[in-house]
């Protein structure tokens, strides 16, 4: 008999249009003080990712709305991970 098929590959995320906020560094993240569709403003905090035993608030770098938060409480992320897309 012929061999099954290789399951096929799960689909990629839908991509988000706008700025990524990415993480500086690896970590945990310890809040998530954002969720989708919410207006911020420049400067308001965004994630709170801890690393090297230290708590590092995350800021909007710019005005707008929350397209996507990628990432949940507990959750650990690699440096260059993409945690909110802003619109």
């Amino acid at each position: 008999p012929a061999p099954a098929p290789a399951p096929a590959a799960a689909p990629a995320p839908a991509a988000v249009a706008g700025e990524a906020v990415i993480a500086p560094m690896p970590g945990n993240i310890l809040k998530v003080a954002v969720s989708q569709g919410q207006t911020v403003k420049e400067g308001d905090l965004l994630v709170v990712l801890e690393a090297m035993k230290m708590e590092n608030e995350i800021f909007a770098p710019k005005a707008g709305t929350v397209a996507a938060v990628n990432v949940t409480k507990g959750q650990s992320v690699d440096t260059g991970a993409t945690m909110v897309v802003l619109a």
